[in-house]
């Protein structure tokens, strides 16, 4: 018959499934230490060694990383997410810009839709709460520290999707616009009328998804990145007619 006994599971297999469940839902981010082995044994109610064997089994997967008297780490899973030739090519062509905000407009509609479906009543408190920091910050005249924000809103939504291959694709999509491989996202809250405009597309997709409005909340998401798109556009037109008056600026100096 196919039967076999069945065996208590070992502590450190336990720690290994908590640990890995974590990163998968995104709890535990690339770059997090982790707690003292001592802190973390009582954390979980685990002996050291059981712990110490869990963490030796999460680095040889390649989901922790030790670093010599700083701690135990989780590793940059997404950091070969894309090749550096490819990055490159991103951040040099038109071309990629637009798709990347065409994708984005796509998957962000379909994670504020799921969010507002399936989003816990924390999920959503969590989205008010970083929507409320971006309007403190507008006050403030906080440019910044309101594009940092911009990314976190957006992630939270993702976030409460609840779909974990759709967080780890647009967190690694995100560590990109970070770096401004795509664009600076400061540059456009840097314009007061800008700022406006998108403080108020925020707030229509933060009220969408309170009042658990899936259409609404995939439209208003499509609604704002519809305008980042026309106003970098606009940008890079804008950019274009400098450079063309610079060289007629010149022209005219030499004469």
């Amino acid at each position: 018959m196919p039967f076999e006994k069945i065996r208590s599971e070992k502590l450190a297999s336990s720690v290994v499934k908590q640990v890995e469940l974590l990163i998968l839902r995104g709890i535990l981010r690339p770059g997090d230490r982790l707690p003292s082995e001592r802190d973390l044994a009582e954390k979980i109610g685990v002996s050291r060694p059981s712990l110490r064997e869990a963490v030796s089994d999460l680095q040889a997967r390649g989901l922790l990383v030790s670093k010599a008297g700083a701690g135990i780490y989780v590793a940059d899973v997404l950091g070969s997410a894309f090749s550096e030739a490819l990055i490159r090519l991103f951040a040099e062509h038109d071309e990629a810009l637009f798709d990347y905000i065409a994708f984005r407009r796509d998957m962000e509609g379909l994670a504020a839709e799921r969010a507002a479906k399936y989003g816990s009543p924390t999920d959503l408190k969590v989205v008010d709460t970083v929507f409320q920091k971006m309007e403190t910050a507008h006050k403030r005249k906080a440019p910044e520290e309101e594009a940092a924000l911009d990314a976190k809103f957006h992630m939270a939504i993702i976030e409460a999707s609840h779909n974990v291959i759709m967080l780890h694709m647009m967190r690694s999509m995100f560590d990109l616009l970070r770096e401004g491989v795509f664009y600076n996202r400061q540059v456009m809250f840097d314009q007061r009328t800008t700022r406006e405009a998108l403080l108020d597309q925020h707030r229509a997709i933060n009220t969408a998804l309170q009042a658990r409005d899936p259409v609404a909340a995939r439209r208003a998401v499509e609604a704002h990145l519809n305008y980042v798109e026309a106003a970098l556009t606009q940008q890079r037109k804008s950019e274009r007619n400098e450079v063309i008056a610079r060289q007629r600026f010149e022209k005219e100096l030499s004469r």
